[in-house]
């Protein structure tokens, strides 16, 4: 992978962590909200809510990313798999240490899961381009 490419798979997941922190920063806006008045299932589903909201945030930032580079490409649901992988992982890993941890897991394993599915990506369409 060259200098060229490690700068776009760089941009791609900045672009894509930004997403995660505004989709995140949302969710709890909406926790801190809804929570306190809350019982203990609604406080349940918003909880089992921050991993899927988060990936969503990562895939919403990869769709924005390619739809700016190529108004057509962009899918979002190819991009939600394994975000939501990484941030529902990095939430168990976190969680029995405290709920409020697991931001930090999902960050890490989610930012973690994106890279390595983008790098498989740009790698992929690099090795394409070679071929032509």
């Amino acid at each position: 992978m060259g200098r060229e490419s490690l700068w776009y798979l760089s941009l791609r997941v900045a672009v894509s962590l930004l997403g995660a922190g505004v989709f995140y920063t949302a969710w709890m806006g909406a926790f801190i909200t809804w929570s306190p008045s809350a019982g203990p299932v609604t406080r349940a589903l918003l909880w089992l809510a921050a991993p899927p909201v988060m990936a969503a945030g990562f895939a919403f930032g990869l769709t924005l990313f390619r739809w700016g580079v190529r108004p057509r490409g962009a899918q979002f649901l190819r991009s939600y798999a394994f975000p939501l992988l990484g941030c529902a992982v990095g939430a168990a890993v976190v969680y029995p240490f405290g709920p409020m941890l697991i931001v930090f897991g999902m960050f890490v394993v989610g930012t973690l899961a994106v890279t390595i599915r983008e790098a498989g990506l740009v790698g992929r369409s690099h090795n394409d381009e070679g071929a032509v």
